[in-house]
């Protein structure tokens, strides 16, 4: 089903009144279930942090740890905070948006409002932004409760998973516009978004993996979000590293944004 319209057609506009009409009505459903959202985004990470950080932890510290002499916990606690951001801007990117178009077809009802499509993406997009950043800030707290944090610099940390978020987030979303139902999401995180979290530098060093997996994981934007995470949480900064690696998410989150600018015209406006 398609709405009649040219809704799309002004230039780029992201956080406008209408948009934010979106965001308000994603923060009342979040009122009534806010508890479960916090609650499925922490139980994971906390379960790797404790499992791997601390307990594996223990081995690898022991056996000569990880490069610079970091504490295991130290080491994985910023990436499992970016990595927890990404899967959860992954997973809000699909099947919710799946629900809004195709099920529950809450993106049609909108569309008989002064909402256009790019409303509907963009205010979904600040939720994404929100929910990560909310799960974010909750983490760091464990982290540093926990002594897993060298650096007070890790408070710029959560800024960096949010962007890691919305640079999986807005691609996703271009996706699941184009999909009738939910089976290429298996595909796509199964294939795509596990393997992913496994390796791109979140348990170990990239440089660790066959020389033939090193580019893709150089590719890979949780790669980037990790390494900008792990160096402000170690307070081993380096400006021009820095650069690149956060100007990459931006690049990707653009590209997201426009071919979600893209299919949501396509799938919504006629």
């Amino acid at each position: 089903m398609a709405v009649i319209g040219v809704r799309l057609s002004r230039p780029v506009e992201f956080a406008t009144r209408k948009s934010i009409r979106v965001l308000e009505h994603d923060l009342l459903v979040f009122r009534r279930g806010w508890f479960n959202y916090l609650l499925n985004g922490l139980t994971q990470p906390f379960m790797y942090l404790v499992a791997m950080g601390i307990g594996l932890g223990l081995y690898v510290n022991k056996n000569g740890g990880t490069p610079g002499g970091v504490p295991y916990l130290n080491y994985i606690a910023p990436a499992l905070m970016v990595t927890q951001a990404m899967l959860a801007g992954a997973f809000e990117a699909a099947w919710p948006i799946m629900a809004k178009i195709n099920w529950t077809k809450t993106y049609h009802a909108a569309l008989n409002t002064p909402l256009g499509a790019q409303d509907l993406l963009a205010g979904d997009l600040m939720w994404i932004a929100f929910r990560a950043a909310l799960l974010s800030m909750l983490f760091t707290t464990v982290i540093v409760a926990l002594g897993a944090a060298s650096s007070p610099l890790i408070v710029l940390a959560v800024p960096v998973a949010v962007l890691t978020a919305l640079s999986f987030a807005a691609p996703i979303m271009a996706f699941t516009a184009t999909q009738e139902g939910d089976n290429g999401f298996n595909v796509l995180f199964r294939f795509g978004i596990t393997p992913i979290f496994l390796f791109s530098g979140t348990f170990y060093p990239v440089e660790k993996l066959p020389l033939f997996m090193q580019p893709v994981a150089w590719l890979t934007p949780t790669y980037h979000g990790v390494a900008v995470a792990r160096s402000l949480s170690l307070g081993q900064v380096d400006p021009f590293g820095t650069a690149v690696h956060l100007t990459f998410l931006a690049a990707v989150t653009l590209a997201g944004f426009a071919a979600a600018r893209v299919t949501f015209r396509r799938r919504l406006v006629l």
